[in-house]
């Protein structure tokens, strides 16, 4: 297993004490959510295979930047998404997370909801599949207990969009070419997405951004790791995004939300655009 800390992303400052603080606060929150992952059963499954690279996801990362304050900072709490992580494959085939995971009565492999790729890479080296485990609490109910479909459909869009993340961060598309935003996303929902309780506890050790935003206390705790999946504490599911084909600057993806067993409870198709220059 690798675990990748990303450093490109908060050493756009000349503030050396700061970047050093928000490094220290990234490195903390990664390991404390991969641990988290890794105390529920079927999430430790997805987890176990050591060729995979394991980090929170890339949105996650406090930065001294206006971008991704969505999912790094506004749902990054303990009521919110305590814990984000993605993990994914650079070389050839692993099953897919539904073939692999446990349900809670059983050991054997469940039929897999999507079929499996032939290679985690496609023809050009970029990788197509990642998949993503978030913890979700009551922050973001419509309904009692209940995920709502607007954040649904932000899961959903945001994890694909971890595709491009993932291989600019692995030197597979340019690290400061222009974004790829989204043109159309049409999504389906098949069943409830539910939520848990608050995860109780925190980071442990906290810092302040560039904006002076505490962020101890966001996330979780390794006290609390066990929580998810036993009643009390966070839902946990599994997203899986998807390249399908590419065209020029226009890319096709898809992206399937699961919970443990492999039940699938919404999807979503989309198309991504490549600017023709940075914002």
């Amino acid at each position: 297993m690798t675990t990748k800390t990303q450093t490109t992303q908060t050493a756009d400052t000349n503030n050396s004490h700061d970047t050093m603080g928000l490094t220290k606060a990234n490195t903390t929150a990664t390991a404390r959510q991969i641990a988290f992952f890794r105390t529920i059963p079927w999430c430790a499954a997805l987890l176990s295979n050591p060729s995979l690279v394991i980090d929170q996801a890339v949105s996650r990362y406090l930065t001294h930047t206006p971008r991704d304050v969505l999912i790094s900072r506004t749902l990054n709490r303990a009521d919110a998404i305590p814990a984000y992580i993605t993990f994914y494959s650079t070389g050839s085939a692993t099953p897919t997370p539904s073939q692999s995971q446990p349900t809670a009565t059983t050991t054997t492999p469940t039929t897999p909801t999507t079929p499996a790729p032939a290679h985690q890479t496609d023809k050009d080296g970029l990788i197509k599949e990642i998949h993503a485990l978030l913890a979700l609490g009551p922050a973001l109910n419509g309904w009692e207990g209940l995920c709502h479909g607007g954040i649904v459909t932000t899961l959903l869009d945001e994890v694909m969009g971890q595709v491009f993340s993932v291989n600019r961060n692995e030197g597979r598309l340019p690290a400061d070419g222009p974004p790829a935003l989204t043109g159309y996303l049409n999504t389906t929902f098949l069943k409830p997405v539910r939520t848990g309780t608050a995860l109780q506890g925190g980071l442990g050790e906290g810092t302040r951004g560039a904006e002076g935003i505490d962020v101890k206390g966001a996330g979780v705790g390794e006290e609390n790791a066990g929580a998810a999946g036993e009643g009390n504490g966070p839902a946990v599911v599994l997203i899986t995004g998807r390249l399908l084909k590419r065209e020029g600057r226009k890319y096709w993806l898809e992206a399937v939300l699961e919970k443990e067993g492999g039940v699938v409870l919404a999807k979503a198709e989309a198309m991504f655009v490549v600017l023709r220059e940075r914002l």
